[in-house]
């Protein structure tokens, strides 16, 4: 809901100390400077921010100069950082963070998105900004303070929920072509609708991606993964076109092919109401909380497992394949799609570590609980689904708990009952015996002292079936006498004993 605001209440949001700082410093230079960008758009949005950009007519770096020197006179703590190259300066104070930048005016070159930067007006400013919601600036000096400047009807398009540029959006994307993203970003965050021209713009400047650098792409498709449905997102990426450029392997399970009358689902349509099921999920169940409550994790496992959601079904468009009394097949399609996460993962620069390691294990097992649905639940075979998926088990349920999306309720609602069997069935076999974090009672260095072996495959023998049989229920992991027995007998089957 956005606020209608006076002047008087604009003042009121700029109640913390540090616009008053700016505002006297600025006037002590003689300078104009504004608030401007996102901190003015989250005002009318009731979205406080402590993130806030500064515009000044001349040098952005001064004015940061004299706020830090003021702050640090009266005898608070104040950072400064100084970036010359960019004509940009930071001062970070009580939590809050400033950026200052001199009002400038750009032109670009047609194959870089880095612009010719000369000194400017707030207006010459105003024009080069991405968005008309991310354009409005309120006035800082004490004889303005508080007045907004709007050039361009942001407030208006934010009251009416429209995406569009400022200028003539041919220009603005085909002058800095992440701003195609950032308005597919700021439609999918506050779901707004990007006006006609400006949509028709980014189909007609897609190209235009391609000078773009893998890193500031990949931050744009991360925040969009980060908002509530992120697949609005997905589905303008996929309709103006970029999606074949940034992502041809999820744009390849666009479409329904039919033969014989006999058609698939639409992949890409499944792949992204899969990941919008799973967003559901997390925020009913708050799971989007795991990080603060176990600290010992090393990523955003929740973000993760949304771009799991993303790549689980990749490897459809590879294996598909008609057959004459099965129809449309896709068999192995977890695994191949398993194989496609590292060369994407590496592509679109996203962590080559833990995170991809992850994905691909999302990916190569979500077939596991459902073919559990589908073929009978046994203890054995779960438990071989929770040894596998370790502590990962509840994040791969809630995948596979998302991914069922037949058009047919009864279907859906004999899919997850049957997973509530299974997580109900997790739960009683945890509780026995964590084979989650299952460690063999007896290990391979016992297993060589014991029956006097070298490294060698009768050790790798003996190892695999003392598994096989904890995940068998023949004993618990916590049984060393049982497992010592087993391994026993064993042994002296394959003549080590």
């Amino acid at each position: 809901m956005v606020q209608k605001l006076t002047q008087e209440q604009l003042i009121s949001h700029l109640n913390m100390p540090i616009f008053k700082i700016i505002s006297e410093e600025a006037d002590n230079l003689n300078r104009e400077c504004y608030v401007v960008g996102g901190f003015v758009r989250d005002i009318f949005l009731n979205c406080p921010s402590k993130d806030i950009d500064c515009v000044t007519v001349g040098s952005g770096i001064e004015l940061a100069e004299k706020v830090a020197e003021r702050l640090k006179r009266e005898g608070k703590k104040a950072y400064l950082n100084v970036f010359r190259n960019f004509g940009t300066a930071q001062v970070k104070y009580k939590g809050v963070e400033v950026e200052f930048v001199g009002a400038r005016k750009e032109s670009y070159s047609h194959d870089s998105r880095k612009p010719i930067v000369e000194d400017g007006t707030l207006e010459d400013d105003q024009n080069r900004r991405d968005l008309t919601i991310n354009d409005m600036a309120i006035c800082l000096n004490k004889a303005r303070f508080g007045e907004l400047v709007d050039p361009y009807h942001g407030l208006d398009d934010l009251e009416a929920g429209l995406i569009r540029t400022p200028l003539n959006p041919d220009i603005t994307f085909s002058d800095d072509p992440l701003r195609m993203l950032r308005a597919i970003r700021f439609a999918c965050r506050f779901g707004f609708k990007i006006v006609p021209d400006t949509f028709e713009a980014i189909a007609r400047n897609r190209e235009r991606i391609k000078i773009i650098s893998a890193e500031r792409i990949i931050d744009e498709l991360t925040k969009i993964m980060k908002c509530r449905k992120p697949s609005v997102g997905w589905a303008l990426l996929q309709r103006c076109g970029l999606l074949q450029i940034i992502f041809p392997e999820l744009q390849a399970l666009s479409g329904i092919e039919t033969k014989e009358g006999r058609g698939h689902k639409d992949n890409f349509v499944h792949t992204i109401t899969v990941l919008d099921n799973l967003c559901r999920a997390q925020e009913e169940r708050k799971l989007n909380e795991l990080n603060e409550e176990k600290s010992e994790e090393l990523f955003d496992k929740q973000l993760y497992l949304r771009w799991a959601a993303i790549f689980h079904d990749l490897g459809k468009a590879k294996v598909k394949h008609w057959d004459d009394k099965l129809g449309w097949t896709f068999h192995n399609h977890d695994y191949v799609g398993m194989r496609m996460v590292q060369p994407i993962f590496r592509r679109l620069k996203l962590p080559m570590g833990a995170e991809m390691k992850f994905v691909e294990k999302m990916v190569g097992m979500h077939m596991r609980p459902i073919n559990l649905a589908d073929e009978g639940i046994t203890d054995s075979a779960i438990r071989r689904v929770m040894f596998e998926a370790g502590e990962d088990t509840d994040c791969l349920m809630t995948l596979c708990e998302a991914d069922i999306t037949s058009k047919i309720p009864e279907k859906v609602r004999r899919f997850l009952e049957n997973f509530k069997i299974v997580r109900q069935k997790m739960a009683e076999i945890q509780e026995k015996d964590d084979i989650r974090l299952m460690k063999l009672p007896v290990d391979g260095n016992e297993i060589m002292e014991r029956y006097h072996l070298s490294p060698s495959r009768e050790v790798g023998t003996l190892r695999e079936a003392e598994k096989e049989a904890i995940l068998d229920g023949q004993f618990s992991s916590t049984d060393r006498e049982a497992a010592l027995a087993f391994l026993d007998n064993l042994a002296h089957e394959i003549g080590v004993l």
